[in-house]
């Protein structure tokens, strides 16, 4: 009996793993013998703005979501009730530290075309998001995500452009596929548009029902955290955040000096539907919603959906995840760094970049130099650029007659020092 092979994870494989069309595997083992030849080296297709993900990110966010209050199971609060608002739902706002991680690209992922349609090569990157509430100071987690971001080339049919697509399972038992497009790179931090958690009738946002969970200073309302006064004291947690979440993206960006910003937009929500029929009236989580005219959905699990299962707005569902809208941020972002004396083949130096305000979250610096007898970096000031990832998600959740917002943003740097490179850090 053979003994049994060992496992490795799949997360680990994926680095040494890329995908490639098998044709030319088996033209070439057919004519191998025939006709030596080597094979021909081809490059993977263009990964396009999807190129910055790359490596580990780390960062802060904030998470606002209205959850169902079963009065069969109904959510504990720490203190007093007070409120007018009607007993089925409790707001959970979270402040929140995250890990979004990428593999290296999948190579050439080979669609075949069909009739004029030539056959399309995708390109991809596997990522993993790991999000712990951090409020009370004691880490939870909240939400996992495995995810693919695919960059899908230009195509006849349909016509499209370039385009750009996030697939990605959340534990709660939802898949989506959401596509868009990346605008052109603009100079400059970008112009972050206010988003709104506040529910509304019959998928029309302009049908507002606002709760008194949604102020902060109501300390018994049905909301967790419950009173938000030491939060508020200090300045972790505001009214403006709850009000608009995009606040907190808005804050990191105010005292940063950002030379180009990418914007990617993508929605589950085709901008055209195969139907014919009308789309809800919901709004987009930016300001340019780019969806491409055929893509994107999202699929729940039938304790999420109800029964039966319900349109937007409808009462059947537990919570139904009908649509998700997301626009991330790819900005480069310039660090002055103060660089000690350094001795060439001296150990890596951790330094922190020069802070021109409050800035919540900054990546820190390695300085190091190969070994050349006696030489040294005299010591001065280094300006370093480096890729920042933000992003606000908002999903729509139907229940109890309503749509729901549901909003995470979050600000992201390199989690490894960022080296500083060597040219910047002359010899004397």
């Amino acid at each position: 009996m053979d003994e049994p092979k060992p496992l490795t994870s799949a997360f680990n494989r994926t680095a040494n793993f890329s995908i490639h069309q098998v044709d030319s595997v088996f033209r070439a083992a057919a004519h191998a013998a025939a006709v030596p030849a080597a094979v021909p080296v081809t490059l993977p297709p263009t990964l396009g703005p999807l190129s910055a993900f790359a490596g580990t990110f780390t960062g802060q966010g904030f998470n606002t979501i209205f959850r169902p209050d079963s009065a069969t199971t109904p959510t504990q609060m720490p203190g007093p009730i007070n409120t007018t608002d009607p007993p089925d739902n409790v707001l959970e706002l979270n402040l929140t530290d995250e890990t979004m991680s990428f593999s290296n690209s999948l190579g050439s992922i080979p669609n075949r075309g069909s009739g004029p349609q030539a056959d399309a090569f995708l390109n991809g990157v596997p990522y993993l998001q790991t999000i712990n509430d951090v409020t009370t100071g004691t880490p939870v987690g909240i939400h996992f995500e495995p995810g693919i971001w695919l960059a899908v080339p230009s195509s006849t049919n349909p016509h499209e452009p370039f385009t750009v697509a996030r697939m990605a399972s959340i534990p709660h038992g939802t898949t989506i596929i959401a596509q868009g497009t990346a605008l052109p790179a603009v100079a400059g931090k970008p112009a972050i548009a206010a988003v709104d958690i506040t529910p509304f009738f019959g998928g029309n946002p302009a049908n507002k029902f606002t709760f008194q969970n949604q102020t902060a200073a109501n300390k018994t309302t049905r909301r967790l955290p419950q009173d938000l006064t030491a939060l508020i004291a200090s300045g972790r947690l505001t009214q403006a955040m709850i009000t608009d979440p995009n606040t907190v993206l808005r804050h990191q960006i105010a005292h940063q000096t950002i030379s180009q910003t990418i914007i990617i937009e993508t929605s589950t929500r085709p901008s055209t539907p195969l139907s014919g029929g009308p789309l809800p009236a919901v709004p987009s989580a930016g300001p340019h919603p780019q969806a491409p005219n055929f893509a994107g959905g999202t699929a729940n699990i039938a304790f999420l959906q109800g029964v039966p299962m319900p349109p937007p707005g409808g009462k059947g569902a537990n919570a139904n995840a009908f649509q998700m809208d997301a626009v991330f941020w790819i900005e480069t972002v310039i660090y002055d760094i103060d660089v000690p004396r350094i001795a060439s083949g001296e150990p890596p130096i951790i330094l922190q970049p020069i802070q021109k305000g409050p800035v919540p979250l900054v990546p820190s610096f390695v300085a190091t130099l190969p070994f050349v007898p006696n030489k040294a970096f005299a010591g001065g000031r280094v300006r370093v650029a480096t890729t920042q990832i933000q992003y606000s998600q908002k999903v729509m959740l139907d229940f109890n007659g309503l749509t729901w917002p549901h909003v995470s943003v979050a600000s992201l740097v390199p989690a490894a020092p960022v080296p500083i490179p060597e040219h910047l850090l002359p010899l004397t």
